[in-house]
């Protein structure tokens, strides 16, 4: 038996987490800084929109494609989730459709001619040209799923306790400190430690790590009482290369998100009225039924967030280093896409800790298909 310590509580380090307990082969303990329930800008999961509207690559579709069908069983069967269906709308437009990529936001992928994803939702359909507003050259429609955040974080954090995982504070300035923070002992206690490093934007702040690749995609949002449907998103918009439209209400009271921006390398954690107020105009724009037809004037304005999206040049990092006398897992480095691709993502990582054990151990690889 291994001692694991997971280092971060946000979606991946507690998704992570939980599908290495259900393994019930090792002792697990989360550590981290802030936990469900906390609003600090060092802390992302909280402030997500959060859905599924895939992001990645064609041939990084593997943490995506994997990920959908647990999301979907929560939203069907597990309701104190907080996850629940949603009509979603997509659409692209004409004076985004040729861009260069570099001039692209966060969410090109999701606005390719042909998608990988087609074949992932049953329901997916492309638009006819009559259902396009002017200036829009292609969209689709499906049903995907909207996460509130605000339930789920904590319900994963019962799933995990109750899968026997030690979730504790700790503020670590060197991945090697978290090697003696196992719950149950450390290789004093003749148990040898895998430390599975889940700090997303903080990975280029943490010691032993300080991966200059991670940078900050800040997002701004509005989070309105007013409800929506079909949730929806668009490539672009007039207000400038890192402003973004998107809506999505979520499950049980969740209010409805209205975004965004996708700021890169912008670490202010202060909402700026003016981007606001053009979020909120989009919004009214694009959907005049989420305020009743009254414009701005008929939002009910919940309060008005930013977060710090942890994204990677090189994208999402998943794979095994030897730090000094310390062997870690990475997961970190998610943009965007962390709840969407969170047990696609975490799955790898059982799969690396796996190896990591059977090599210790002297045995072959398990080569036996991780059910998630």
């Amino acid at each position: 038996m291994v001692n694991i310590v997971v280092v971060g509580a946000g979606v991946s380090g507690l998704t992570t987490a939980l599908l290495l307990a259900r393994e019930k082969k090792h002792t697990i303990t989360v550590v981290a800084k802030f936990m469900p329930g906390d609003y600090d800008i060092e802390y992302t999961s909280p402030w997500a929109g959060a859905n599924v509207l895939p992001m990645n690559s064609a041939a990084e579709q593997r943490w995506e494609r994997r990920s959908w069908p647990e999301l979907s069983r929560l939203a069907a069967d597990v309701p104190e989730a907080g996850i629940h269906f949603q009509k979603c709308k997509i659409m692209r437009r004409e004076a985004d459709a040729n861009k260069p990529d570099e001039k692209k936001g966060g969410y090109d992928p999701l606005f390719d001619a042909n998608p990988w994803y087609t074949d992932m939702f049953p329901d997916h359909r492309f638009l006819r040209k009559e259902e396009l507003p002017e200036g829009y050259v292609d969209g689709a429609q499906f049903t995907s799923v909207c996460i509130n955040t605000a339930l789920y974080l904590p319900w994963l954090v019962g799933q995990c306790r109750a899968a026997g995982v030690v979730v504790r504070r700790g503020v670590l300035k060197d991945i090697g400190e978290a090697k003696g923070l196992s719950a149950f002992g450390g290789e004093g206690a003749g148990k040898k430690v895998v430390v599975v490093n889940c700090t997303g934007l903080q990975a280029c702040r943490l010691g032993g790590v300080m991966d200059q690749n991670v940078y900050p995609a800040r997002g701004q949002t509005v989070v309105v009482r007013n409800e929506v449907e079909p949730m929806m998103a668009v490539s672009g918009t007039e207000d400038g290369e890192d402003e973004l439209f998107y809506t999505m209400t979520r499950a049980s009271g969740g209010g409805t998100i209205v975004g965004g921006t996708y700021q890169k390398g912008n670490w202010d954690p202060n909402p700026d009225p003016n981007v606001a107020m053009r979020i909120l105009k989009r919004a009214v724009e694009m959907q005049p039924e989420l305020a009743g037809g009254k414009g701005i004037a008929g939002l009910d304005i919940i309060r008005h967030g930013v977060g710090l999206r942890p994204a990677r040049n090189g994208g999402v990092r998943i794979e095994r280093e030897v730090i000094g006398d310390l062997t870690v897992v990475h997961n970190y480095g998610h943009g965007g896409w962390g709840y969407q691709g969170s047990y696609g993502c975490a799955e790898r990582v059982v799969e690396l800790v796996r190896e990591v054990v059977a090599e210790w151990d002297g045995h072959e690889v398990s080569v036996d298909k991780l059910q998630i």
